[in-house]
C-alpha cells in the first residue's frame, strides 16, 4: 500500500487553532500541489484529512471526496494516523492530511523505525510505498510547493 502524508498547506495565524484559514499563499500552495498529485493519485485512493479547516481547505483543493477523521487532528499520535489509513492493510493507497509534528513523527516510525523528529514544510508531500514483509516503508517521493 501507498501511504501519501500531505501537511497542511500555509495557514493564517489564530486562535482557535482549528478553526485557522489557509493564507493566500497558502491557497495556491494547495492548488500547486494538489495538481500534480491529482495527476498521480490512483482513481480509488483513499482520502482522510484532519478536522482543522486549514488541513480541510488543502484537501478541497483536490477536488475528491475525501473523510475527516479526529485520528488526524493536531495532537494526534504517529499510531492514531497510522489507524486511521488502516496501515499497512487498506486495500488501496492512503492520503493523509494533517499536522506537524505528527506525520514527521509517522514518517520517520515508517521509513527509520522510531519516532523522530522529522520536519515537514507547510504544503509538502511525503510518498511512501508499504513494506510488504513487515510494517516499514520506503520513500518513493517528496515534494514541496
Amino acid at each position: 500500500m501507498d501511504l501519501i502524508l500531505w501537511r497542511h498547506c500555509d495557514a493564517a495565524p489564530g486562535v482557535p487553532d482549528g478553526l485557522r484559514p489557509l493564507t493566500p499563499l497558502g491557497f495556491r500552495q494547495a492548488a500547486q500541489i494538489a495538481q500534480w498529485l491529482d495527476a498521480r493519485l490512483p482513481g480509488d485512493c483513499t482520502i482522510v484529512a484532519s478536522p482543522a479547516l486549514r488541513a480541510q481547505q488543502t484537501a478541497q483543493a483536490l477536488g475528491r471526496a475525501f473523510t475527516t477523521d479526529e485520528r488526524v487532528a493536531p495532537g494526534a499520535t504517529a499510531d492514531m494516523v497510522l489507524d486511521a489509513a488502516d496501515w499497512p492493510d487498506a486495500p488501496t493507497s492512503v492520503l493523509v492530511v494533517g499536522h506537524q509534528p505528527t506525520l514527521g513523527l509517522v514518517a520517520s516510525l515508517l521509513l527509520d523505525g522510531e519516532p523522530l523528529d522529522r520536519a515537514l514544510r507547510t504544503g509538502e508531500v511525503l510518498w511512501l510505498r508499504g513494506d510488504v514483509a513487515g510494517a516499514g516503508a520506503s520513500l518513493v517521493m517528496a515534494i514541496s510547493a
